[in-house]
């Protein structure tokens, strides 16, 4: 069904992926932005035009504007728009419909969604068509949304090639406070120590500990309208987090013997591992346990494109990659993430190509 012509109110990342998403799919896109060069630069990568649309035309609002802005610009859109579905992409519901239930408007053209993904970058020079692409993108209607509404937001998120779910508004901002606030928090306060450790220390700083802080570089204020307004979600969850943090540190301070402090201490690092377990894998599937090769990457001119080459002449899926570099070797290292029964004819095929490849990765800080 045809969504054109629509509208995305703010142009920064997710919104600007939007608009790349539906123009790729062949709907017209309007880009309104109170940053006038957000709208230009979004346009410029082609996620739609700087043409205001006429309103009685519009079939459907993509709100994506920051948590603080969003009921009143969502208020502002039902009313400019008459006839058009509108939706949005926060990542707290709850307050939102609430404050819509107040304003009078025609809350039946309006379903609340979230899209699973972005980044730590902001602004829409990092957009991309394909940043939802095979995400999850929660669709979150409410008692009043009308059937039709809610099949233009599904239709949005077919168009952006996600995989949706549908999901109570309560329900999805409890979730999002487990599997997205507290994680993010939890980054944010192994980054803010870092600030306390000798730079001749960062030095030993490995994949590892980029990994578990790589969030905290998320844009500060934004977090802030977040985590205010699903506080409610959030706090019972850090006060959980905070009692397995009071239990791990009387394991290692305790007074007992030996065996069983490491036993107490054993006990969390299995429950952290039964957890890993539990996230699911592609798709929603359940989780699998992939075999991880790591293949060295010369410091030469078009190594990794030929190691690429290699790897897809190879015919085994990989699900996952990252890169990670010596500098005292000045070598590289691409990690593989493969299912297990295919591993080893990955690795046949990579050694027979000449590469250097195994389970262990040489770069790992893994072992401390």
């Amino acid at each position: 069904m045809s969504l054109s012509p629509a509208v995305v109110i703010g142009a920064g990342l997710v919104g600007a992926s939007v608009g790349c998403a539906l123009t790729k799919a062949g709907h017209r896109v309007h880009l309104e932005d109170r940053n006038a060069s957000h709208v230009q630069v979004a346009a410029g990568i082609g996620a739609g035009t700087s043409e205001p649309a006429v309103p009685d035309e519009v079939r459907l609002v993509v709100v994506a504007v920051p948590p603080a802005a969003l009921a009143a610009v969502i208020i502002d859109a039902l009313d400019r728009f008459p006839r058009a579905t509108v939706t949005d992409v926060g990542s707290v519901k709850a307050g939102v419909l609430n404050a819509l239930w107040d304003s009078g408007g025609d809350v039946t053209r309006y379903v609340g969604s979230h899209p699973m993904a972005g980044s730590q970058f902001s602004g829409p020079l990092t957009a991309q068509a394909d940043l939802f692409h095979d995400r999850t993108w929660v669709i979150a209607p409410h008692r009043k949304s009308s059937a039709a509404a809610t099949q233009d937001v599904r239709d949005l998120v077919a168009a952006c090639g996600a995989n949706e779910v549908i999901m109570d508004v309560d329900i999805h901002d409890s979730a999002v406070a487990r599997v997205s606030h507290v994680p993010h928090l939890m980054s944010v306060l192994m980054a803010g120590h870092l600030n306390e450790v000798p730079v001749e220390q960062l030095q030993l700083a490995g994949q590892g500990l980029r990994d578990v802080t790589r969030i905290a570089g998320s844009d500060p204020d934004l977090w802030e309208q977040i985590l205010g307004a699903n506080s409610a979600a959030v706090l019972p969850e850090l006060r959980a987090v905070q009692h397995q943090l009071d239990t791990l540190i009387s394991a290692i301070e305790s007074d007992g013997t030996a065996g069983a402090q490491a036993h107490a201490v054993l006990a969390h690092l299995e429950r952290g591992l039964a957890g890993t377990r539990r996230i699911p894998g592609k798709h929603g599937a359940a989780p699998v346990q992939y075999r991880q090769l790591v293949v060295e990457i010369p410091d030469a001119p078009g190594a990794l494109s030929r190691l690429f080459a290699d790897v897809a002449q190879a015919g085994v899926n990989v699900e996952d990659i990252s890169i990670q570099h010596d500098p005292d070797r000045q070598v590289g290292y691409l990690s593989l993430a493969v299912a297990p029964d295919q591993a080893d004819a990955l690795v046949g095929s990579m050694t027979d190509a000449g590469w250097a490849i195994g389970d262990s990765d040489p770069s790992s800080d893994s072992a401390g």
